[in-house]
């Protein structure tokens, strides 16, 4: 063994114990059975070495990285590595040339894994396209935010999106459980005793994030002096409590959790409580959810349960959305809040979220032969002779700027999608509805 090498262990072993717990192969992998469980599509395609270009989407400590080296170390193709948040176009450039040219002299693909991709901006996007587009590369990015918000639409339209849930907590003990047991990787080679209740504490409290139950685990092991008696470092409930690295409520085994949380506070919000969306609210800040993630839901809720009842709602929300991105926390959490109690107090109303359902499902189901005529473009120069736009009545030439005319098509005249509710502003637009078409049931 030279001197490098040797450099090379001590380093490995000096790494987390969350980092030297990866899994190596799929047979050590733990979770997301969805993905890689048995002959799923993915599980296929790494044993196969056939990969198409795939994001990796979920929060962290769900295994994203460990994946991306999994299928490093199953592949044939040549494997580059880059995190967003240090490379530029130059590494992006130098990896598509490195592939070219293990194409070209040995016949052998390249896979790109972009760590973090989200943090790449538009123009860095942008320079992959082409590549994953014409195969030169297969794309592997990590995302811990919604690939179809924050990735280059056209690279998510080449890609396989797999998302990643957090972990059980029985996946989580049964990680730590082989961390303690494992005398090359873990703490197999301590005097360790891990009380359950400390580790259940762990596995329940990381919410779902593997690499904080492992380092909170190392940490109390690495911490803790023997006991005087067994020589055992003993982990209790005590220890474990004051180890654990992630500022996070403690939620009972089968109460709320992440998407628990989420869908309480969304819920409050529609049933008008304003009190009950703030705490809510709170324990998502004081668990650090991402803001961005809560400023959505909210313009969500204003859109779809608010509506027309009260349109300044979405403004509010928006306005809180992007005051989140321009001040960050934890000032953010003033305007989220401000758009919560907004949005909570409004009038309700989910007309138009049914309305658009309705008439998605008219455009799935009837057939209609043609847009009224005298809606179609007039404006090319053939127009006129085909009947193009003939017999169209110019609203604004009319007193109060309207004239009875059919605008749905001849299947669907007499169809009402938007049926405006008596609360808040829909109360108005309902009442000028009635008076402008009172041939229609609005009721």
């Amino acid at each position: 063994m030279d001197i490098f090498e040797e450099n090379r262990n001590v380093l490995k072993k000096a790494a987390p114990l969350a980092s030297r717990m990866r899994p190596a192969t799929l047979e050590e992998w733990v979770g997301q059975e969805h993905i890689i469980g048995k002959n799923t599509l993915l599980t296929r395609a790494i044993k196969a070495d056939k990969l198409t270009s795939l994001v990796l989407y979920g929060p962290p400590g769900t295994g994203k990285t460990s994946l991306a080296r999994i299928i490093a170390g199953a592949t044939e193709s040549v494997f580059t590595q880059i995190n967003a948040t240090a490379a530029g176009i130059k590494d992006i450039q130098k990896a598509v040339e490195n592939a070219k040219t293990a194409l070209e002299l040995y016949g052998k693909r390249s896979i790109l894994f972009v760590d973090e991709i989200h943090r790449f901006n538009k123009a860095q996007q942008d320079a992959l396209l082409p590549y994953v587009e014409d195969g030169t590369i297969i794309l592997v990015g990590a995302t811990t935010e919604n690939p179809y918000f924050e990735v280059n639409k056209a690279l998510v339209s080449r890609s396989v999106i797999f998302e990643l849930y957090p972990l059980t907590q029985d996946d989580i003990l049964a990680l730590m459980r082989r961390a303690l047991a494992d005398e090359e990787r873990g703490l197999g080679n301590m005097a360790i005793t891990a009380n359950d209740d400390a580790l259940a504490f762990l596995a329940d409290i990381a919410g779902g994030d593997a690499r904080t139950a492992l380092n909170a685990l190392e940490l109390a092991a690495l911490t803790t002096e023997p006991d005087p008696d067994s020589g055992q470092i003993i982990i209790d409930l005590d220890v474990a409590a004051a180890c654990i690295q992630k500022r996070a409520l403690r939620y009972e085994k089968d109460g709320d959790n992440h998407y628990d949380t989420i869908s309480a506070f969304i819920k409050s919000m529609r049933g008008s409580d304003p009190d009950a969306a703030l705490y809510y609210l709170a324990r998502m800040i004081y668990a650090g959810e991402d803001p961005k993630f809560i400023a959505r839901r909210i313009v969500i809720c204003a859109s779809e349960d608010v509506g027309n009842a009260d349109p300044h709602a979405l403004q509010v929300a928006m306005a809180a959305a992007q005051a989140v991105q321009f001040i960050g926390m934890p000032e953010g959490m003033f305007a989220l809040s401000q758009a919560t109690a907004y949005v909570a107090c409004a009038p309700k109303s989910n007309a138009c979220c049914t309305a658009i359902s309705s008439a998605l499902a008219d455009v799935q189901k009837v057939a209609i032969k043609s847009i009224p005529a005298h809606l179609q473009d007039a404006h090319y120069k053939a127009a006129p002779a085909l009947g193009r736009g003939q017999g169209y009545d110019y609203p604004h030439s009319h007193p109060g700027n309207f004239i009875p005319q059919q605008y749905l098509p001849d299947e669907l005249a007499d169809r009402v999608y938007y049926k405006p509710t008596e609360n808040g502003v829909e109360k108005k637009i309902g009442e000028s509805l009635r008076k402008l078409r009172p041939n229609r049931a609005y009721e």
